[in-house]
Formats: structure tokens, C-alpha cells, sequence
């Protein structure tokens, strides 16, 4: 059975993109998300001395990141109203096929049950603003194969993505508010 929420759009793309901040501006302006479940998940391990981190038991890692997308993706659904999502869970099948996970077919059968709208938005790497942090290690090549990773996994799940500008928080919420379809 397939649960598809036309309402919730997904803004992902590597690390360090400016995603958050962005979605952070779209808050502001109004419209409520969802938020990434990953850096809440490594917040979480790492206050707790647990080892599902990308750094340590990737396989936990990838569990934990697939079944909190879903936690998420349900609770935000339906969404009666254009609702967005800090990644979405074919980030979580872009992540295992990086980390050479054996067995991605549970991940692959949640891309096709929980549907996001059909539009994408992916913010590209931006060395001007790349940075990292306790809980973003890569570095800025890796942001880069990560990002051309999520767009190949989107567009293998059925998804049309749009390239975010490299312009301020403000002028990217309006450049995706722009590109929402029309509600009737």
C-alpha cells in the first residue's frame, strides 16, 4: 500500500548546504517543516554514549534513520497544507549505498510506500558557506558526491528535483515558494 502526501516537500542535498537555514526562513515566513532526523539522531547517540553514528555502527545508524524518516513522514501526514521536510527517506537509501550497505531493499520499499510531493528541491554544494560541526564531519568533496548521490536517488524514486540558487536564506525560501504548485 502506498501513503502519499502531495503537500510535504522535501528540501534536501549534501552537507552544509544551507537547508536548514532555509527551511528556517520558510518558518518565518509561515510555513512549518519537518526536521532532519539524522542530526537529531547523532545528537541523540552521542548524549547517550550510543554508537548508532556515522562514525561508529553505520548499519544502527541507517536503521535508526529509516525508521525516524517514517516516524516523521506519518506524523506529518496529511498535510493540508504545504508542509517541508529536512530530507526525506530516500536520503536514508542515498546514505546506505555510500556506505556500501548490503541489503538496501527494506529502504528501497519505503521509497516506494511513503510519497512525498512529487517535487524536490536539492540545495547544490556551496564552499562559500560550507562548514562543519560535531555532528557534520565530511568534508567538501564528500558534501559533493553526496549531493550528486541524493540527486540520482530522487530521480530513481519517481521525484522531478529542482536545483536550489546559491542566494540568501530569504531569496531561496521565495525561489521555492515560487515553485510550488498552484492550490486550488
Amino acid at each position: 500500500m502506498c501513503l502519499a502526501n502531495p503537500n510535504l516537500f522535501v528540501i534536501s542535498g549534501g552537507p552544509g548546504a544551507g537547508k536548514t537555514t532555509t527551511l528556517l526562513e520558510l518558518a518565518r515566513l509561515g510555513f512549518p517543516h519537518a526536521p532532519e532526523v539524522a542530526r537529531q539522531i547523532i545528537q541523540e547517540q552521542v548524549q547517550s554514549g550510543g554508537t548508532a553514528l556515522p562514525w561508529a555502527d553505520t548499519a544502527a545508524y541507517t536503521d535508526l534513520m529509516l525508521r525516524r524518516s517514517i516516524e516523521s513522514f506519518r506524523e506529518h501526514t496529511p498535510a493540508p497544507e504545504p508542509w517541508f521536510a529536512d530530507r526525506g527517506i530516500p536520503d536514508t537509501l542515498c546514505y546506505a549505498r555510500r556506505i556500501g550497505l548490503p541489503d538496501t531493499r527494506p529502504i528501497q520499499l519505503a521509497c516506494r510506500r511513503f510519497r512525498y510531493a512529487p517535487l524536490v528541491f536539492l540545495a547544490p554544494p556551496w564552499k562559500a558557506i560550507y562548514q562543519t560541526d560535531n555532528e557534520r564531519k565530511q568534508d567538501f568533496a564528500e558534501a559533493e558526491q553526496t549531493y550528486d548521490g541524493l540527486a540520482e536517488v530522487y530521480r530513481e524514486c519517481g521525484y522531478r528535483t529542482l536545483e536550489l540558487p546559491r542566494l540568501s536564506p530569504l531569496a531561496r525560501a521565495r525561489f521555492i515558494l515560487r515553485h510550488l504548485p498552484p492550490r486550488c
